[in-house]
């Protein structure tokens, strides 16, 4: 693997230039997202734009940009990290098109699989953390088992390894969500994806300004069904 710097050096080797240059705490989010055929058209579009609106806003804070990182994990045709972990400000959306199925079994295991690994080079490099975020969107059923994410995601919630949110698209099926997780979904207003991203910019601008551990209060939630 060859560097930006110009040296052939590995994965770990590239993690340590990296954390030397930029040795903050880090604040990492892992966006769990449903692009299956069902997320068509406007959708699709509307979560790409508030993609593009989270990116932008984080990038406005002094501090957000170097301290949080997205990773992005997508399920439609297949499960897949489209983005593993990078701070904000090396981050750029890629557009997301939809098709396919709802692996969200899969979806959720890859994010929890990235989660751990990053933990894991955040502990190798003495590099302070935040408790991660995994944060998943869906408008519809999962079509492959999800009993075993289940099970890790409420494992590592009971001793605060992580903290999940599901958001409930219109079509989602909102009694199976609430089996997922401890935390109950939130139900997305019509398609107010602009506003829940905007929340969660501003959330992660909180959460990453706070002395690691410390207990934040996170904006109200606007962009939900009453």
């Amino acid at each position: 693997m060859v560097s930006d710097l110009g040296f052939v050096g590995t994965a770990p080797d590239l993690e340590a230039v990296e954390f030397a240059a930029n040795p903050g705490p880090r604040c990492p989010l892992a966006l769990v997202l449903d692009v299956s055929a069902s997320m068509g058209g406007q959708p699709i579009a509307e979560l790409n734009e508030g993609l593009r609106v989270l990116k932008s806003e984080l990038m406005q804070d002094p501090v957000a940009p170097q301290r949080v990182e997205v990773a992005l994990v997508t399920f439609g045709d297949v499960a897949e990290v489209r983005q593993d972990f990078v701070t904000v400000m090396d981050w750029e959306p890629q557009p997301l098109s939809a098709g396919g199925l709802t692996p969200m079994g899969q979806g959720l295991n890859l994010a929890l699989d990235a989660v751990e690994r990053r933990k894991q080079s955040y502990k190798t490099n003495g590099i302070q953390y935040y408790r991660p975020w995994v944060f998943m969107i869906t408008d519809g059923n999962p079509t492959d088992s999800w009993e075993y994410a289940s099970e890790r995601l409420k494992a590592e919630e009971s001793r605060n390894g992580t903290t999940f949110f599901s958001v409930a698209v219109e079509g989602a099926d909102v009694s199976l969500l609430s089996q997922i997780s401890a935390r109950p979904p939130l139900q997305l207003r019509g398609l107010a994806f602009r506003e829940l991203f905007s929340w969660l910019s501003a959330s992660q601008k909180r959460v990453s300004s706070s002395r690691v551990g410390e207990q934040v209060a996170l904006p109200p939630v606007d962009w939900t069904t009453v």
